[in-house]
């Protein structure tokens, strides 16, 4: 599958003079490229696609949404995560 995932902007910062920002996605953290959310700031939440924030979401959808694909347990499949021997990201 290959969905897009929300997460709340941690950080923002430029690499190779791209804008870019560290998400957390429930606790699994990883840079993504803003370049199609100029307006992003620190601790919204944004839905991620592939690498790239594609549009800012309100916490509360964010949230709802994180914990259904936690359930499903595609949320680490989502984000290319292999989870350890005891379940630990």
């Amino acid at each position: 599958m290959c969905l897009a995932v929300p997460g709340k902007i941690l950080e923002i910062h430029e690499e190779h003079a791209t804008r870019m920002a560290t998400i957390d996605f429930d606790g699994i953290r990883k840079d993504i490229c803003l370049a199609y959310l100029p307006e992003a700031e620190v601790g919204d939440y944004a839905i991620v696609h592939v690498g790239f924030a594609i549009s800012r979401v309100d916490e509360a959808a964010a949230l709802e949404t994180l914990a259904m694909f936690k359930d499903l347990g595609i949320l680490e499949e989502e984000l290319g995560v292999e989870p350890g021997p005891d379940g630990e990201r």
